[in-house]
């Protein structure tokens, strides 16, 4: 097994985290007139980066390192998002519309006349948190299992996991479902018992994303470094080959598919109190595509680049948004456009060409393709 990070890894990722965690807070907690000041909505939007920058790098886990294109992270995401949602609209209580103490008021307008069996236990934070791990990993155990015990791969395994988001975000818009329909929930109040909208409340979001992006990052780095690493390479390069030594492809597909769809719940969990919504556009197949450009654009196979491609490519739509708000579909075709034709390898890629020779996507070693592992 390789190093988790070398000395000069360790060193730019405790740096980051340094700057991200502790100075970040600080600007925002300097007086307005202050010229250092960071103002208060870029610390949401900050916090709403790193959830997508964690949901990239669930993305490049599957697809960068074991060759399998997810076009359906997006619902792992929007399932913890809904998951976190739930516990909210359970905090709410009689400060609602129509203030009823048990009811949210999507339920009340539709007239429902008792909550449904699967809201019981989201007024407690400890069983949303558990939701928010087991709905994503459970959902992807099973699709995984069907999918890669099945040997389905390539173009056809995309297809499927996008019909699957497709499905959830039909699905997630009838009223009958229980989970606010077309609108989704929102008018949420408070977290752990203190206010959503407080300065306190960003900043310990904004904190908890990062901290969460960082963990992910390490436990990506973990897998990745690992045997189980060498392995998913070997998967990705030359699936039936490996197969044929003995080795469980489908186990190991299997799990890294259901750890990433865990970190991708995590990130949509901690994306949904700072947005202040949650609802079924989240689902939408168009969103789990623009992730994985979000993966080809940073460079993928290289964990870094899914941070960097979604905090660059995400900043460019908060930009381009509210500037050219018409142009923003047609750049995010173009850059994708560039970095297939001109720099495949993303801008980390680009870097690492600038810097020295050319630096190919890590290759399955040899000796896992070349020898047979004694049982």
């Amino acid at each position: 097994m390789g190093s988790l990070l070398d000395r000069r890894g360790w060193i730019g990722f405790l740096a980051t985290g340094l700057v991200l965690i502790v100075v970040v807070p600080l600007l925002n907690t300097l007086p307005a007139d202050s010229p250092a000041h960071l103002a208060d909505y870029l610390v949401p939007l900050f916090g709403k980066y790193a959830c997508y920058a964690l949901l990239a790098l669930s993305l490049d886990l599957v697809w960068g390192y074991a060759g399998i294109l997810s076009l359906g992270h997006g619902a792992f995401f929007a399932l913890g998002g809904y998951a976190m949602g739930m516990y909210l609209m359970r905090q709410v209580g009689t400060r609602g519309v129509y203030q009823n103490p048990i009811l949210p008021d999507f339920m009340v307008f539709l007239n429902w006349k008792e909550l449904p069996w699967y809201w019981y236990g989201f007024d407690h934070f400890a069983f949303a948190a558990l939701m928010i791990v087991l709905v994503p990993g459970i959902l992807a155990f099973v699709f995984g299992w069907l999918a890669f015990r099945s040997r389905v791969t390539g173009v056809y395994l995309s297809i499927i996991t996008q019909a699957l988001t497709y499905a959830l975000w039909l699905a997630f818009f009838r009223n009958d479902m229980g989970f606010g329909g077309n609108n989704g929930m929102t008018d949420f109040k408070d977290l752990l018992g203190m206010p959503l909208q407080s300065g306190a409340m960003h900043r310990g979001l904004y904190i908890a994303s990062v901290v969460a992006m960082g963990l992910g990052f390490l436990v990506c780095r973990y897998i990745v470094t690992s045997k189980l690493g060498r392995l998913l390479l070997a998967v990705r390069d030359a699936q039936s080959r490996v197969r044929f030594l003995g080795y469980s492809v489908a186990h190991a597909q299997v799990f890294v598919f259901t750890i990433s769809a865990v970190l991708a719940g995590i990130a949509g969990a901690l994306y949904v109190p700072q947005v202040g919504i949650i609802n079924p556009s989240e689902f939408s197949p168009a969103n789990s595509i623009e992730i994985a450009i979000w993966v080809a654009v940073g460079g993928r196979g290289t964990l870094v680049g899914a941070l960097v491609g979604a905090v660059i490519i995400n900043y460019a739509k908060t930009y381009l948004t509210g500037a050219v708000p018409e142009a923003w579909l047609y750049f995010l075709g173009a850059i994708f456009i560039l970095v297939t034709l001109v720099f495949p390898n993303g801008i980390v890629g680009l870097v690492n060409r600038w810097r020295g020779p050319r630096r190919a996507p890590p290759a399955a070693p040899r000796g896992l393709l070349d020898e047979k592992v004694a049982p």
